[in-house]
């Protein structure tokens, strides 16, 4: 399906809207053509009328005058409220539907996307793209149809009061259509490319301001003046294309709808000067060609802002096809409350399909209420495990069982709905920390959300806030430090009650105290409940039920901290490396 024919079905359900926004229209650009009608009527039956006095002159005058008035100050200004209020009203309908749309596609879209792809580019395709195409409706759906339909109505009245004429006044269409076929073909591709270089800029801005702390602590300012400088250049490049072309394009154009004008003129003061045409009649088509090219220059316009609008049509409907590498099956099923007992069996995994497996044939039963902590180098395969369970991912080979279900026969949001995650730089939104917290429970209580933060020992650090459980955090927490934001993120799993926890580096980038701290509420919230635990520091999962230990995608030991310190294998030297890393923090202070 191309993209303009996937975009109508998000007009589709407003057709009679748009119909009836037509039909008022072609009332109010009707009216004006009235106007050369008037004007051949009150020159040729009323000024050079040599049977009518003066007196009846100007009482005829007045009669006509009075009529238009009434017509043009009464009748046209609520016709032209009513058809721009409805265009308006369908345009911003089909825009709400369609970032509704993209809002969910975002949110069903994989990790694996948002590690490719920039915020910005994202930002600029539902904020400016889906802007842009809001033209195609108002402007394709409705004001084109309109201008032709003007067009063939004056051509129409035309035609009756003189053929050689109204043959004239058309002479030129021809050469219109094929300048407008040569050069719109061009347009939209310039245009798109427009478009992309100019999603770049915004999304290399995006990824900039929020990275400002490491330009200057890196004193980079110049640096990224620079690239930034290459990327509004190219931006540029485009943009000054496009304007040539365009510029090419209004010039032939234009050209074309002037000189049609003057040849009526010339042909219609020729036939006056024979004594084949009345003056009047000279006048109207004087007049009408106004009401023929005014609209013909307007599907110039409109003809350039389609272009505009389809270029970002192909855009928007680019990423909502974007394909979803989790997607639940047609039939999956509703996973209520789980017991939490998990198998993982057969499983191996890799990002791409043409790269190499980094998780390879993992096996691990885990009962309910278990701690297994994986642990082993950087980049060994832990964090991608711990993303496999709640679907983030899904497995290339074997499989993931919860309560004995494969969690891919199920639905995955009924699947996280049983799951807990904290990580180690855990997401806050530039809101208040009690809707922070109320992430867990988006229907909790003031009381619930104060007991969650209770268990979390948060609640004293909030309450010494300047607004305590409705201070603005910033946007990312920001305003909050490492072990609070923690906390926060802590306090929201506690309020949503998973029975299956994950704590993926949860405390790597926090102070020894902070660390302690955390240390003593995430086991208070893992009581009774299975966890995994993905840690950079051996000492904080020496409680853990079972060590796993995880090198180049394969587990090679299993077992309790004592059981794995009396085999001597990895992780005992893992183990000791870091006690002589702390030994030596301990003599340096």
């Amino acid at each position: 399906m191309s993209s303009v024919k996937q975009y109508l079905q998000f007009v589709k359900p407003y057709k009679w809207k748009i119909f009836w926004t037509i039909i008022v229209g072609i009332i109010k650009f009707g009216i004006p053509l009235l106007m050369p009608l008037i004007l051949k009527y009150v020159i040729d039956d009323i000024i050079a009328a040599g049977d009518m006095t003066n007196a009846e002159k100007t009482t005829e005058l007045a009669w006509i005058m009075g009529i238009a008035f009434v017509v043009f100050l009464v009748l046209r200004p609520p016709i032209e409220y009513v058809r721009q209020y409805l265009a308006q009203w369908v345009g911003n309908k089909v825009l709400y539907d369609i970032r509704d749309r993209l809002f969910d596609h975002i949110q069903k879209l994989s990790l694996k996307f948002y590690s490719q792809t920039k915020t910005g580019e994202i930002i600029s395709r539902v904020i400016n793209d889906v802007e842009q195409t809001k033209n195609f409706v108002i402007t394709g759906l409705m004001n084109v149809w309109l201008d032709l339909i003007t067009i063939f109505i004056a051509i129409g009245i035309m035609l009756t009061m003189d053929v050689g004429m109204t043959i004239v006044s058309i002479i030129l269409f021809p050469l219109f259509g094929f300048s407008i076929k040569y050069f719109y073909g061009k347009l939209r591709r310039l245009t798109r490319e427009r478009s992309q270089a100019l999603a770049e800029v915004q999304g290399h801005l995006h990824e900039r301001v929020q990275g400002i702390p490491v330009t200057r602590s890196f004193a980079l300012e110049e640096y990224e003046q620079s690239q930034f400088g290459k990327r509004n250049d190219e931006f540029l490049h485009r943009a000054m294309k496009h304007v040539d072309w365009n510029a090419k394009t209004f010039a032939v154009t234009n050209t074309i709808t002037d000189l049609a004008p003057l040849l009526v003129v010339a042909f219609g003061g020729y036939q006056v000067i024979s004594g084949n045409l009345s003056i009047g009649t000279l006048v109207a088509f004087v007049g009408y060609m106004e009401r023929v090219y005014s609209p013909l220059r307007r599907l110039i316009n409109s003809s350039t802002t389609l272009v505009q609008a389809i270029a970002s049509i192909d855009r928007v409907m680019e990423f909502m096809n974007e394909k979803y590498d989790v997607k639940d099956k047609v039939n999956a099923r509703e996973l209520g409350r789980v017991e939490g007992n998990i198998e993982i069996k057969n499983v191996s995994f890799r990002y791409e399909e043409d790269e190499d497996n980094v998780l390879k044939n993992i096996n691990l039963k885990v009962e309910k209420g278990e701690t297994i902590a994986f642990v082993g180098m950087s980049g060994g395969g832990k964090s991608t495990i711990v993303s496999l369970i709640p679907r983030f991912y899904d497995v290339t080979q074997g499989s993931i069982k919860v309560d004995g279900i494969d969690i891919r026969d199920v639905n995955a949001r009924s699947l996280r709905n049983n799951i807990g995650m904290v990580l180690q730089d855990n997401i806050l939104f530039s809101e208040s920390i009690a809707v922070n917290i109320r992430m867990g429970n988006p229907n909790a209580t003031d009381e619930e959300v104060v007991a969650a933060a209770k268990a979390a020992n948060a609640h004293d650090f909030i309450q010494g806030l300047s607004n305590g459980y409705d201070t603005l955090v910033g946007e990312r927490g920001v305003k909050l430090s490492g072990g609070q934001k923690q906390r926060i993120a802590i306090a929201r799993v506690f309020l949503k009650n998973p029975p299956i926890l994950i704590f993926d580096e949860a405390t790597s980038a926090l102070d020894l105290e902070s660390e302690h701290l955390i240390q003593e509420t995430m086991e208070k919230l893992a009581s009774d409940r299975t966890t995994f635990v993905v840690a950079h520091r051996l000492a904080t999962i020496t409680h853990a039920d079972r060590i796993v230990v995880i090198e180049n995608g394969e587990i090679t030991e299993i077992g309790t901290h004592d059981e794995l310190m009396q085999k001597q294998g990895s992780y005992y030297s893992l183990y000791q490396v870091q006690n002589l890393d702390n030994t030596k923090e301990v003599v340096k202070n």
